[in-house]
């Protein structure tokens, strides 16, 4: 029994040494070497049968099965290294010759997030117009983000905002509107500002709410500003971003900090007006609340509201965004999935590209 296993084994090693030669890759090689020590190849077949051997030669059979194996295999390992190294050598061979010289590849930079892109386009639309950027902190006193905007302590409106109060006493701002206050304190009138930035609020988040979001506050405080020059601003802000006329809308709203006080929305653009889960099916997307200065504001600024007049508005950036880009749900622009932000047949205006 054992003479006729090992005449077994050496038609074995003949096969190994056939598919060897034959093997024109290293595909084929493994595929070879699977057939021959795989359970359904000669040696499994040789190990299978080793059950059928007398007790006192299966131990010596299974060695020599064993060790013809591992020879096998190593022939086998072997071929594949010479047949990477002959690939390796064919892939230089045809390879364009290497000059330290030359530039490096460029890197692709990659492109901005779609609301930094639609910010950056309103600051330029607005820098034309005489408008210049502000700044303000995102973590706020009561001070700047109620009391100097007339919403006082106990006022309704106060409930409205939906506030994250932290444990200093100070809160995360809800709106970008305490940056009016500042910049009237540090500038006086005549002014111009627009103040991008994050906001907070605890509202529970759907299509079109988020906890957090990112607003442009706008203000513009002189003699004789009227709701003309209001208007005027925001179509032009709306038409320059969409290329086009938007069909918009202008109706009464209340915010303690502008008398009268409106609230501009536009067309929605992900369903072209005829109600979708964005829009909760109404048509409309709230873009642009908007009003003339409050007095009492323009005090607290320590402008004279006799004197002069103003208007300031809060532009959805996230939600300008959305419409811009075709961004069904506002939760896809916080989120780190790509595909759940853009729709490229959607863009209304040019692709984003990084900022220099």
């Amino acid at each position: 029994m054992l003479e006729q296993l090992s005449q077994d084994i050496e038609k074995a090693f003949a096969e190994a040494d056939e598919l060897i030669a034959a093997a024109g890759n290293v595909d084929e090689l493994r595929q070879a070497e699977s057939r021959l020590t795989g359970k359904q190849g000669t040696l499994g077949a040789l190990l299978a049968a080793i059950g059928k051997l007398p007790q006192e030669d299966r131990g010596p059979a299974g060695k020599e099965i064993n060790l013809a194996k591992k020879e096998i295999i190593d022939r086998f390992a072997t071929a594949r290294a010479r047949l990477e190294r002959a690939a390796d050598r064919q892939a230089a061979a045809g390879a364009p010759a290497f000059d330290p010289t030359l530039p490096g590849n460029v890197v692709p930079r990659g492109s901005v997030h779609p609301v930094t892109a639609v910010q950056w386009e309103v600051e330029e639309i607005l820098a034309r117009l005489g408008f210049i950027v502000a700044t303000g902190p995102e973590m706020e006193t009561d001070y700047y983000n109620f009391e100097a905007l007339n919403i006082p302590a106990l006022h309704p409106a106060r409930d409205m905002q939906d506030t994250f109060w932290l444990t200093n006493g100070r809160l995360l701002r809800t709106h970008t509107s305490p940056c009016q206050v500042r910049a009237m304190e540090r500038l006086g009138p005549p002014l111009r500002v627009i103040a991008p930035g994050r906001c907070f609020r605890y509202e529970t988040e759907d299509a079109s709410h988020a906890n957090t979001f990112f607003q442009l506050e706008g203000l513009m405080i002189d003699r004789n500003i009227s709701i003309a020059n209001l208007i005027a601003v925001m179509k032009l802000i709306l038409n320059e971003i969409f290329r086009r006329d938007v069909k918009v809308r202008l109706r009464p709203g209340f915010f303690p900090f502008v008398e009268p006080g409106f609230e501009l929305d536009m067309s929605c653009e992900i369903c072209g007006g005829a109600g979708c889960p964005t829009c909760k099916r109404s048509g409309w997307i709230e873009i642009l609340p908007c009003g003339m200065v409050h007095p009492n504001v323009l005090r607290f600024g320590g402008i004279d509201p006799r004197e002069y007049t103003g208007f300031a508005f809060g532009l959805g950036l996230t939600r300008l965004a959305m419409m811009k880009y075709g961004v069904q749900d506002i939760r896809g622009l916080n989120s780190g999935d790509l595909r759940a932000i853009i729709r490229p047949e959607q863009r209304t205006g040019p692709a984003i590209i990084a900022k220099d």
